[in-house]
């Protein structure tokens, strides 16, 4: 048995209980895990702390964090006993990230307002990661992500590299056309994947371009449809 009861814990407590949970005397379950079966765990756990983050309740948020950095340490874990990296190496790689990233900070260049800022990082990531073109770089938008989210990022992109430039009447119109086209695919009973996906696209496009998260939209109108069905 490990006795390690303490009065108040730290994170070099968490990376050993974690060590321990994996070790060979550990938890059986725990040490079945790999980074795919507990996958969708980090996904849920993150969820679980914006939730809290949308309630504004800050002693859950303070737990649901904490279970998605034991996510962090299970994956680094994982890679550590392969041979890969450890948690040190993720924090080393973090550190020197956030330092090359705020060069306005820890470097010469001036960015006065957050748009600089979001511009130095969006170029300096593109230079890090050496996308050879736009269809790179459009096309490296994290396919897990969920699709609103992905095709407001994508449309982002597109703009800052003016492959497309947005006009709010001729996004109307093309809203309004795709809509009309999903209305008589409807009721001839031919609607498709492409059809909704254009109207959805087109929903996130005019969101977007008012400064509306189309995803979290949804997120707060199907609560809503949630709270008026129970209190009928």
């Amino acid at each position: 048995m490990y006795n390690i009861k303490k009065d108040k814990y730290t994170f070099e407590d968490l990376k050993e209980i974690m060590r321990i949970l994996r070790s060979e005397n550990g938890c059986p379950w725990d040490r079945e895990q790999t980074h795919k079966s507990i996958r969708n765990n980090f996904i849920e756990e993150v969820y679980e702390a914006v939730e809290a983050i949308d309630g504004d309740n800050p002693e859950l948020l303070k737990e649901e964090l904490g279970d998605t950095l034991l996510q962090v340490v299970f994956h680094a874990q994982i890679s550590e006993e392969a041979g890969e990296f450890d948690i040190d190496g993720v924090c080393d790689e973090i550190c020197r990230k956030l330092i090359i990233r705020h060069p306005h900070i820890f470097g010469d260049t001036i960015a006065d307002t957050s748009e600089q800022v979001l511009a130095n990082w969006e170029n300096i990531k593109i230079k890090e990661k050496g996308y050879a073109g736009t269809k790179e770089y459009i096309e490296s938008t994290a396919k897990s992500l969920p699709a609103l989210m992905r095709a407001e990022k994508i449309r982002k992109r597109l703009i800052k590299r003016k492959v497309i430039e947005p006009d709010s009447d001729d996004m109307l119109k093309k809203s309004e056309q795709d809509f009309s086209a999903l209305k008589e695919n409807f009721i001839n009973k031919t609607l498709d994947f492409e059809t909704v996906g254009k109207v959805l696209y087109d929903i996130v496009c005019l969101a977007n371009e008012q400064n509306i998260n189309s995803e979290q939209s949804l997120y707060i109108f199907s609560k809503k449809i949630i709270k008026n069905m129970l209190n009928n």
